[in-house]
Parts: C-alpha cells; sequence; structure tokens
C-alpha cells in the first residue's frame, strides 16, 4: 500500500513539473506557480499546513491577523488558489446593504472584523466625532436597524435631539416641554453622563451669585416657570420684605430694591448706603445704630435739620442756655458731626468779626449777661467802665467821644494813638514832632481838651516877641498863634 502510494506521488510530481500545457486540465489547483512540495509532503500526497510549510507572503495577500489561522479552506473554497479574489467583500457578506461601500478596511482590521477602536477612529472623520459616554458606547445604540426608505448609517442626526427626544418627553424634573426647554441638550447636559444635567445661569440676565450658588433650582423655579422669570429680588423675597420688623420694611415704606440695602452673600446683615441720600453720614453719625434716629420707625422722609434729633440737647443745654439766650436751631453753625460737645462758632459770619485780643477772649467776656442775638457791636457797649475810669487822659471829663476805634485797636487797648494830624494841629510830624511827651504839655485843663497852651514853657515871650517884630496884629496868645499858624509852620 506504501508503494503504492508512493508511487502516486512520484506521478504527481512527474505531472506538475511538466510545462501548463504539457500538464492541461491534470492539475487541480488551476496555473499555479511552484512544487508540489510547497505544500505536500515529499514521502505522500498528503497536505500539510498552510502556515507552516507554505507562505502568502510577498504574495499580493499576506496572511495577518485572523487570517493566519484561517483554514485555507474558507477563502479558498476551490482548489483554483491562484483566481481567488483579495478584496474584503468577495468572503464578507456586505450587512451594511451597500451604505458603506466595499472599503471594508476603513473600519475593520485584519485583527478582527469587529474592531470596535477601529471604527471610532473612522467616526472622528464624520460630522460627529464620538466623545465621552458615546466613545463606549455599542454601535446599535445610535444605529439602529435601518427602516425602509431609511439609513441606519448615512445621514443620522448629529444633534442631542436627534436622539434623545424620548428622554426629553419623559423629563419631569422639570418638565421639558411644559417649561418650553430648548432643544439643544448641551446647553444643561453633559457627555460623560446624562443625568445630573447643571445650566449655566450666567448666559441669562441673571447671573448667580452668593448664595443663590447653592439654592435648588425648585427655591426659586418651583412654580414650574423657566423661561421668563422675572429678574427683581421681591419677586422671591416679597414674603421676607413683608415680614421683616427690624426695621418694619412694608410699615415705614421701604422701596422693594432689596439690591439697595441686601446682598446675595449675605441677606442678613443688610447695609444701606446712607451717603447716597440727602443726609450723608459724617463724623459721630458713623457709628450711631439705626434706630437712634429711627427709633420713630419713620424712614422716607425723615427731617435731616440737626434740631429733628437734637432738640433735648438744644433746650437742656445752660452754657451758654441756648434756648433762654435765643440761639438759632440750626446747630451746625456752632457744631459739627465730629464733636457735639466742643462748639466752635464763626464770629466773622456776623457783623462784628473777631480781630486781635477778641479772637482769645471767652464768650463770656462779652455774653456773660446771657445775651447773643442782637447783641450791640460799639467798643463802648463792652468798654464803657474802661472809658469811665481812664484818668490819662480823663475821657469821660474831657467829654472824650465814645467812639472808642478812633483811638484805639483790637491788637492793644492801651496804646491808644489819636489822629491829632489830620483833624487838628499837627504832633506827630512837622517841627512839633518829638517836641512834647504827654498831652498836658499842650492841653493845661484836663477836663476840657479844647483849651491848649503854646505859650510859656515851649515858646517863651521874650524869644517869641523878637520873632514877630513888625508883624501887625500880633500878640502873644495862645489861640493868636493857632490863628496864624494852624498847622504849625512859620508865617
Amino acid at each position: 500500500m506504501r508503494r503504492s502510494y508512493r508511487r502516486l506521488a512520484a506521478l504527481a510530481f512527474a505531472v506538475w513539473s511538466l510545462p501548463a500545457a504539457a500538464r492541461g486540465q491534470d492539475n487541480p489547483h488551476g496555473p499555479t506557480i511552484g512544487a508540489c512540495s510547497a505544500c505536500h509532503r515529499p514521502d505522500g500526497w498528503t497536505p500539510v499546513s498552510i502556515s507552516k510549510t507554505f507562505r502568502h507572503a510577498p504574495a499580493t495577500f499576506p496572511l495577518e491577523g485572523a487570517h493566519a489561522h484561517t483554514p485555507c479552506t474558507a477563502c479558498h473554497r476551490t482548489l483554483d488558489f491562484a483566481n481567488t479574489p483579495t478584496a474584503c467583500a468577495s468572503c464578507h457578506t456586505d450587512v451594511h446593504h451597500g451604505e458603506f461601500g466595499t472599503q471594508c478596511a476603513r473600519c475593520h482590521t485584519p485583527r478582527s472584523f469587529i474592531d470596535p477602536p477601529a471604527m471610532r477612529r473612522m467616526h472622528e472623520t464624520t460630522q460627529f466625532p464620538l466623545r465621552g459616554i458615546h466613545a463606549v458606547a455599542a454601535c446599535e445604540s445610535c444605529h439602529l436597524p435601518s427602516l425602509p426608505g431609511r439609513s441606519a448609517y448615512v445621514n443620522r442626526p448629529t444633534t442631542c435631539f436627534g436622539c434623545h427626544a424620548a428622554e426629553y418627553r419623559q423629563a419631569k424634573a422639570p418638565d421639558h416641554v411644559a417649561s418650553a426647554f430648548p432643544q439643544d441638550c448641551s446647553q444643561c447636559h453633559g457627555l460623560m453622563t446624562w443625568q445630573g444635567a447643571g445650566f449655566n445661569h450666567a448666559t441669562t440676565g441673571f447671573p448667580l451669585t452668593g448664595a443663590h450658588l447653592a439654592v435648588a433650582c425648585a427655591g426659586c423655579h418651583g412654580d414650574g416657570v423657566y423661561r421668563g422669570k422675572p429678574t427683581a429680588c421681591v419677586s422671591c423675597h416679597q414674603a421676607d420684605y413683608a415680614k421683616t420688623s427690624r426695621p418694619p420694611h412694608a410699615a415705614a415704606g421701604f422701596p422693594t430694591t432689596c439690591e439697595t440695602c441686601h446682598s446675595t452673600a449675605n441677606w442678613t446683615s443688610a447695609t444701606f448706603d446712607h451717603n447716597a441720600t440727602k443726609f450723608p453720614l459724617t463724623g459721630a453719625h458713623l457709628a450711631v445704630a439705626c434706630n437712634a434716629c429711627h427709633g420713630d420707625g419713620v424712614y422716607a422722609g425723615k427731617p435731616t435739620a440737626c434740631v429733628s434729633c437734637h432738640q433735648a440737647d438744644y433746650a437742656k443745654t445752660s452754657s451758654p442756655p441756648h434756648a433762654a439766650a435765643g440761639f438759632p436751631t440750626t446747630c451746625e453753625l456752632c457744631h459739627s458731626t465730629t464733636n457735639w460737645t466742643s462748639a466752635t462758632f464763626d464770629h466773622n459770619a456776623t457783623k462784628f468779626p473777631l480781630t486781635g485780643a477778641h479772637v482769645t477772649l471767652a464768650c463770656n467776656a462779652c455774653h456773660g449777661d446771657g445775651v447773643y442775638a442782637g447783641k450791640p457791636t460799639a467798643c463802648v457797649s463792652c468798654h464803657l467802665t474802661d472809658y469811665n475810669g481812664t484818668n490819662n487822659p480823663a475821657h469821660a471829663a474831657a467829654g472824650f467821644p465814645q467812639t472808642c476805634d478812633q483811638c484805639h485797636t483790637t491788637t492793644t487797648w492801651s496804646g491808644a494813638t489819636f489822629n491829632h494830624d489830620g483833624s487838628f494841629f499837627p504832633i506827630y510830624s512837622g517841627t512839633h514832632q518829638n517836641r512834647w511827651t504827654q498831652c498836658a504839655d499842650c492841653h493845661t485843663s484836663p477836663t476840657n481838651f479844647a483849651v491848649f497852651t503854646c505859650t510859656g514853657a515851649c515858646h517863651a515871650q521874650a524869644t517869641t516877641d523878637s520873632h514877630h517884630s513888625g508883624v501887625s496884629g500880633y500878640r502873644y496868645e495862645s489861640n493868636a498863634c493857632y490863628a496864624c499858624h494852624p498847622r504849625g509852620q512859620g508865617g
């Protein structure tokens, strides 16, 4: 038996070695190139594993991936090896019904006909790259079996709503359909998880800040209204406004523009910008509690005059007694918000500006009688005692005018000067300058300064007579001297 098999193998080898024309139809594999020993054992006709004895490479179809372990007959269903087609579609039936063509290599690889990574890489070339949960989703979850006249792969919708319309309609917390939510699901939902949607409130007319960031959506949208929701604070906080009693907002007529005092960071610790009103807070007012001025519950239209709060202070003040002295109630004339007790009065705003020694005088020096309003401004009204007590010269006895400012100044009361040169005989200029030391040198009567003398110690008679020799009407008498020499000059 073995000997017969060997003869048969030898005969086959001989036939195989003949030219193709001589072989004719005897070769069952067609006009292949090569010796039988490439596939058959030399000691018999039994074929061996192609993977061990026959190498497809460098032929036109190298065996790679799953092909390396596939039986020959899986691809070579006939014994004609030379004419076996190499296109994928020739072995792999088109399950896509012609929707993707016959270029299987666009999505498939020899490693495995079902190769998800390769398929997803192909998806990058489409209008819908796979991201997030889509990257691990099964193809069938989006590419459902085709319906008549509709492709499962070509011209598929790329919008979220195109696949998730059912979820949109079924959503009840909140109700997307009833609330007219936009169908652009990406505004709230992410690609990693469909649940736990978030909404970017900053894209609306009401960005979330402060405590609003932690409030559940139902805190404001519990009524089911989302689109066109009012953004005024009071639209959500009307109840807070109505029940607030410190201070009572409604009773006091507070405006409902809550943001004037409240912020989203802290609703309870409200602050009010008093500087935006007609009464900016300054000085000690900055640290005063609201109730100190608004304890009566009045906020809107509150009077801003100092006396409206300080009437009691005005009435009880005794140094000086404001009410008894008829002080005006315009407290700001003397007081400031920085220091209420150390009042200052701008005397320069009155008809009697303070100058000289008056600047440092205590108020009681002039107003010790308790009179402030309508106080006379003449010097003698305060200095009559000085006028009467003065003996050098004796003002009262000499009939001096009581217009003290003719001789005295506020800088120094004692060093008085009289404009003798301008009104009477020049003694501070001309020939009489520095020729006298006191008024009594000329005015011999201390009670009558109209009496004066030129004769005697100043102008001796012998000398004066000699100077007036031949002068008609000359008399050695003081009034005659003044009549001829009214300005002290020679005649």
